[in-house]
């Protein structure tokens, strides 16, 4: 079904009746916390960045807190400098090699692409799906702390009831005995 669904996604923007390919769902961060992502597919910018655009972006007083925050626990907010490191690492790594492939590149990414964006958007459907059943787990877990509430005060409300029944009860036979008197 995704694989169907990323070949006429393909077609179409081969045909150029699309001129770009987005994808919206919701992220799975954690059980209390989900995040709305928009993410391009199509036209591919470069390969292994995704082009994501959070729709929650914080607001200027959020930032602030975090800074704040981050003052107080010693933490930084900035990203450190790594250009010492990235160049010595830079030694290591290999040199720049022209790759040989069996079939022409335009031929290997025309296979590649296809399953590109099935799984772009098969990992999308995931993560919604992740997202609904913590988002679900956390309203049922509400659902039984607002039961397991409501019972508590039921039968809190049904022994006084009930109290005050026998209390009743037990005057009525008081006064009948001491009106035989």
């Amino acid at each position: 079904m995704v694989g169907e669904m990323a070949e006429r996604i393909i077609e179409r923007y081969t045909r150029e009746e699309i001129d770009s390919v987005y994808i919206v769902y919701n992220e799975f961060k954690s059980v209390i916390a989900q995040r709305l992502v928009v993410e391009k597919i199509l036209p591919i910018g470069e390969v292994g960045q995704a082009g994501i655009a959070q729709s929650d972006e914080m607001t200027q007083e959020q930032k602030q807190q975090v800074i704040e925050a981050s003052k107080g626990a010693g933490v930084g907010v900035r990203p450190a400098d790594t250009k010492a490191i990235d160049e010595a690492a830079s030694h290591f790594a290999t040199a720049n090699v022209d790759y040989i492939y069996e079939q022409p590149a335009e031929e290997l990414f025309k296979s590649l692409l296809p399953k590109y964006v099935a799984i772009q958007i098969f990992r999308g459907l995931l993560e919604s799906v992740a997202a609904e059943h913590a988002a679900r787990m956390t309203a049922m877990e509400a659902a039984t702390s607002n039961a397991t509430d409501m019972i508590d005060s039921l039968t809190l409300v049904m022994n006084r009831a009930r109290q005050a029944k026998i209390t009743k009860e037990i005057i009525e036979i008081v006064s009948g005995a001491a009106a035989m008197n």
